[in-house]
């Protein structure tokens, strides 16, 4: 019977076949969550919403990276059985087996690349958000001195980095993580130049990031108008950790409606605004009402 010699060599992808099940069934390893040992629900930290993207970054790349010699070898392998049943050898069809194996070996390295890349990136996006956490986090230490600070909180789509409550306003508070371009000498050239509409740094302009913290400025001021029935000031706040910044609608002053630092005493510069237009029971309300929002986040499940 002609078809067992196509059949028979399957056997030999046994082995490889039950390697790339084993490397699906450890995918979960690289991605297991902190839960709390009092209520089973998980631990949400600094940037969780970075780390977690993250994690499922490092999963892919340790799917490509295991997967990629499993499913490369096996047109060789199964055509190495056909060896052994087939009554001719074709070199039409080695050639398909060759070819079919350099397409997949091509096809992971392009992933792979990938991979590391993207966990490069979510690495310095989640080093620079951790950063500007911890900073904010130095605000609600003294007791004198009323900040509250929630993480990763929830908008209808997407998430806000930060959202600081204090005296003066509330503030929206997102974080970007940019590398530096080098010059002909191979040094870092981190200075970026801020218009009202973009941001230059050398090689490349960038609008989305400035339009997202406007987007979500708004959103949260409307939200909070809805909800908590206040009209309070909602300011826009952009970090470009390890930055230069050459602010050019400095001169605008307070009407600005974003402003762009480099995260350096971040903490110190919004501990010290003058003018209180926020009182205690309106900044009390406004916690109760931004906490109550966070922990619905914070307890819901996560997606499978």
């Amino acid at each position: 019977m002609a078809w067992l010699e196509y059949v028979l060599p399957l056997i030999f992808l046994a082995p490889l076949g039950a390697a790339a099940l084993v490397a699906i069934t450890l995918r979960d390893v690289q991605t297991v969550g902190l839960r709390s040992p009092h209520d089973g629900k998980p631990i949400r930290e600094i940037a969780q919403a970075h780390r977690d993207r993250l994690e499922k970054a490092r999963m892919v790349f340790f799917l490509d990276a295991t997967l990629a010699p499993t499913l490369t070898l096996m047109p060789l392998v199964y055509g190495m059985g056909r060896m052994l049943f087939a009554k001719e050898q074709s070199w039409l069809e080695w050639s398909l087996y060759g070819v079919v194996s350099t397409l997949l070996a091509m096809l992971f390295c392009f992933l792979i690349l990938r991979d590391v890349q993207r966990v490069r990136r979510l690495t310095r996006s989640l080093a620079c958000e951790l950063a500007v956490g911890q900073a904010l986090d130095h605000l609600i230490r003294p007791l004198a001195k009323p900040y509250f600070v929630f993480h990763d909180f929830p908008a209808d789509s997407y998430t806000i980095d930060n959202v600081l409550v204090t005296p003066q306003g509330v503030f929206v508070i997102q974080t970007v993580a940019r590398e530096f371009p080098l010059d002909l000498e191979g040094r870092p050239i981190n200075t970026v130049s801020v218009e009202s509409e973009r941001l230059r740094f050398r090689g490349w302009n960038e609008r989305q990031v400035l339009r997202k913290v406007r987007l979500s400025t708004v959103w949260l001021r409307q939200w909070l108008a809805r909800h908590a029935k206040l009209s309070v000031p909602v300011s826009g706040i952009l970090v470009l950790p390890g930055w230069e910044i050459d602010d050019e609608t400095e001169h605008l002053g307070d009407s600005r409606d974003v402003r762009v630092v480099d995260g350096v005493d971040l903490a110190t510069q919004l501990g010290t605004a003058q003018g209180e237009a926020i009182d205690d029971a309106q900044r009390q309300h406004l916690v109760e009402i931004l906490n109550r929002r966070h922990q619905r986040s914070v307890n819901k499940p996560p997606a499978q």
